[in-house]
């Protein structure tokens, strides 16, 4: 088992506001390219979220997840 952590009351010292970049679900609905199978474990209220914004826009949910992948790497491409 972990050692468990404990929090104090710090100063956080100097902060930066990173800009939202991440798509709406609206936004991740659609895009085809050569895909990769891997084996990737995640939380239940994750699943649900994307389970329930597909269903709204009847899209599969992986494909939601496989976007929002997609522009999280492409974002952080271009920053690097």
């Amino acid at each position: 088992m972990k050692k468990k952590i404990r929090y104090k009351e710090e100063r956080l010292g100097r902060l930066k506001v990173v800009p939202d970049f991440l798509p709406s679900p609206d936004e991740l609905v659609f895009r085809k390219e050569d895909n990769v199978k891997v084996t990737l474990s995640l939380s239940r209220a994750s699943i649900e979220f994307f389970k329930r914004e597909a269903g709204k826009r009847h899209t599969r949910y992986q494909k939601m997840i496989r976007r929002l992948l997609d522009v999280y790497a492409e974002q952080h491409n271009r920053n690097s």
